[in-house]
């Protein structure tokens, strides 16, 4: 491992390290007004949501490392106090890399870009029409973090309609994370599209206290089959199973091969090591425990 000061870096160097290392980061895809109407749109991956009450965005339109001068976008948030971050997904991608261009001043983005601009209903700057989430924001605070190029400028919004297309709703009618389809910003040229095999869940341990890995047996936990995301599953369970729904595993197929064709204790651990291990990787968190403990119960 190489350790960096970067203080010791030029500028270019520092933020291609952070954002190469950072992400992939959101894209607020902001559309903005100047004091005479003109709309901007300008895409920023230095984003994220911040507060839900009140509805809080924040994004950061940072001073150019070249030149050390500032975005329209930035000189439109503190001339109107208004923006609307759209949210970009697969289907805008290129068009939003497209907005990017550093275009004259007074150049429409929208035109630019083919986008349509949409009317807003609380805010003067227009929302982007094929967005799927589009937020009207107030700004209620521009944080300067520095006067040199690559210096971020903190845009505190706070949002006040949101408006979100039923195409990427589910029939709760709530977000649908394949339907929305969004993308988001890595290093260079690179972006991460959360769509598809690259989508997976994580149950949250908010209502119960997971045992935690420094309570797994330690044969289990110092296994060397089980990786760190393995242990994190494991150490999420509230409990132990009982001796009793262990027990429901022992006639299960797998696990009687298992223990009839290993020629010791220490094989057949291995073995039902390896098969839970399949079973994590399903999701099957309960039985693996039970496959795990069963080497016990079947002394």
């Amino acid at each position: 491992m190489i350790s960096l000061k970067l203080s010791e870096l030029s500028p270019q160097e520092r933020q291609a390290y952070l954002q190469a290392a950072i992400g992939p980061r959101p894209i607020a895809f902001a559309s903005t007004v100047d004091r005479d109407g003109n709309p901007n749109l300008s895409p920023f991956s230095f984003f994220n949501v911040f507060s839900s009450n009140p509805p809080i965005l924040i994004f950061s339109p940072a001073r150019r490392v070249r030149n050390n001068t500032v975005k329209d976008t930035l000189t439109n948030c503190e001339a109107t106090k208004e923006v609307v971050i759209n949210i970009v997904n697969h289907a805008l991608v290129q068009q939003c890399s497209l907005s990017s261009t550093e275009y004259d001043t007074g150049i429409n983005e929208f035109k630019k870009a083919g986008l349509t601009e949409e009317p807003s209903l609380g805010v003067t700057p227009p929302r982007v029409k094929e967005s799927p989430v589009q937020m009207e924001c107030k700004v209620k605070d521009i944080v300067p973090l520095g006067e040199e190029g690559g210096a971020g400028n903190l845009v505190i919004c706070e949002v006040i309609h949101m408006h979100i297309s039923k195409d990427i709703l589910n029939a709760d009618g709530k977000i649908d994370q394949h339907k929305i389809d969004l993308v988001a910003r890595l290093g260079g040229n690179w972006y991460a599209r959360a769509y598809g095999d690259a989508l997976f869940e994580v149950e949250k341990p908010l209502r119960n206290k997971g045992i935690g890995v420094d309570n797994i047996p330690p044969r289990i936990r110092n296994s060397y089959v089980f990786d760190g995301n393995d242990l994190g599953m494991l150490g999420n369970v509230e409990q132990l199973p009982a001796d009793e729904d262990i027990r429901t595993v022992l006639d299960h197929p797998r696990v009687q091969s298992i223990f009839n064709d290993s020629s010791d204790g220490m094989e057949a651990r291995e073995l039902l090591h390896h098969y839970a291990k399949e079973l994590l990787a399903k999701g099957k968190v309960e039985k693996a425990w039970k496959v795990l403990l069963s080497d016990n119960i079947q002394k």
